[in-house]
C-alpha cells in the first residue's frame, strides 16, 4: 500500500477477481466513518464561504475569519450534546 504522506491512510482496493477479507472490509468501513467527519466538517466550512470561494482581503486576517468560524462550528457541536 502507497503512502502519500506519513500520517496517510488510504483503503484497501479489491484485487480483480477475488473478494476483500472480513478484516479488510472492516477496516475500510473504519476509514471512511473517519473520512466523513472530516467531509461534514468542509462542507459547513463551505457554507460561510470560507473554503468555497478566494478570499479577497488581506492574508493574515484570513486565518482570523477561519479561526473564528471554525469556533462557531465547534460551539455548534457542543451545544447539540
Amino acid at each position: 500500500m502507497k503512502k502519500l504522506h506519513p500520517n496517510g491512510r488510504t483503503p484497501h482496493k479489491k484485487p480483480k477477481g477475488r473478494v476483500l477479507s472480513l478484516q479488510q472490509k472492516s477496516r475500510n468501513r473504519e476509514l471512511a466513518q473517519l473520512r466523513v467527519v472530516g467531509a461534514h466538517v468542509n462542507r459547513r466550512l463551505k457554507i460561510f464561504k470560507i473554503l468555497l470561494e478566494r478570499d479577497r482581503n488581506r492574508r493574515r486576517r484570513f486565518s482570523l475569519r477561519f479561526d473564528l468560524i471554525a469556533g462557531l462550528y465547534n460551539y455548534e457541536l457542543n451545544l447539540a450534546k
